[in-house]
């Protein structure tokens, strides 16, 4: 099934448009389970079996499984194939923030798809459409384009303004390029125009900037938009929605990792992830 379409079913099933961040960092499990055989799909699955019926999305971030070598690794495969032995019908975002030349790229394309078995991966966008062919070709499959990201210094590239019209070989580029645009206007404009010819871009936008995240979905339409900075980074869950979805309130998948999966230390910790969880399910669809 083609990613849109597997989105699309589980937003309908689930009613919701959460994704549950696993970003399982090892030093913030229970004591119980981190001391176990295999602490991270371990907690993993128990947060999975809590809040499935929640979500339209699980995002496993490469970092907290990567730092931990073999094991890591290991932990990411099992996870990702429970998901798809049992929840079949859930979207898995891979959070891997990948960008290289073609050829390098194709070794990503591999790991994420063929070996995880990921609906969907987060790119960078610096080394442009040609770059990303080996993952953009993949029609099967769903790529969110880091636009306005949710961090304290995404400014620092994505709010500058261009000065002036470049040479470029894309005549697509060379049209866009509008004098006083910001950078991240711009990574939005070239994903919607050029990029997603095969219908299978998103964007990733912060809600920590809702104005931005305003203006992105004018640019964007219908496409969809990967919202982290709920919960832990304090983003404002009736700012993010209104600015986020869609005309009919749909296309927008918001993101919390932290505020659902660590809101208990304790042995009780799948339970709490579930009223956390719920929660915010609840005020996500109460401003759609």
């Amino acid at each position: 099934m083609y990613f849109r379409s597997k989105l699309d079913n589980i937003v309908k099933k689930n009613n919701s448009l959460l994704c549950v961040g696993l970003d399982s960092d090892i030093d913030k499990l229970p004591i119980s389970i981190r001391n176990g055989e295999h602490p991270q799909s371990t907690f993993n699955r128990a947060i999975i079996e809590a809040t499935h019926d929640l979500v339209c999305a699980f995002k496993p971030n490469t970092a907290f499984y990567e730092s931990r070598g073999k094991a890591g690794i290991e932990a990411l495969k099992t996870t990702c194939d429970f998901l798809k032995e049992t929840y079949p019908d859930i979207i898995i975002i891979l959070d891997a923030k990948r960008a290289d030349i073609g050829n390098t790229n194709e070794g990503y394309v591999q790991f994420a798809f063929d070996y995880l078995g990921a609906d969907a991966i987060t790119l960078h966008p610096y080394l442009g459409k040609e770059a990303l062919k080996p993952f953009l070709d993949r029609k099967d499959k769903g790529f969110f384009i880091l636009c306005r990201t949710s961090n304290p210094g995404a400014g620092e590239f994505q709010d500058l303004l261009l000065s002036k019209s470049q040479p470029s070989d894309s005549a697509f580029a060379a049209a866009s390029a509008k004098e006083g645009t910001p950078l991240y206007q711009i990574v939005a404009e070239h994903v919607v125009q050029d990029w997603n010819y095969n219908g299978n871009c998103g964007l990733v936008v912060g809600a920590t900037y809702p104005n931005e995240l305003e203006i992105v979905r004018r640019i964007a339409k219908d496409l969809p938009l990967l919202i982290p900075g709920i919960g832990a980074q304090g983003g404002d869950t009736e700012k993010t929605v209104k600015a986020g979805v869609d005309n009919d309130g749909q296309n927008t998948i918001i993101n919390s990792s932290r505020g659902i999966i660590f809101a208990s230390e304790g042995e009780n910790f799948a339970e709490k992830s579930r009223v956390e969880a719920e929660k915010l399910r609840d005020d996500i669809n109460k401003f759609r």
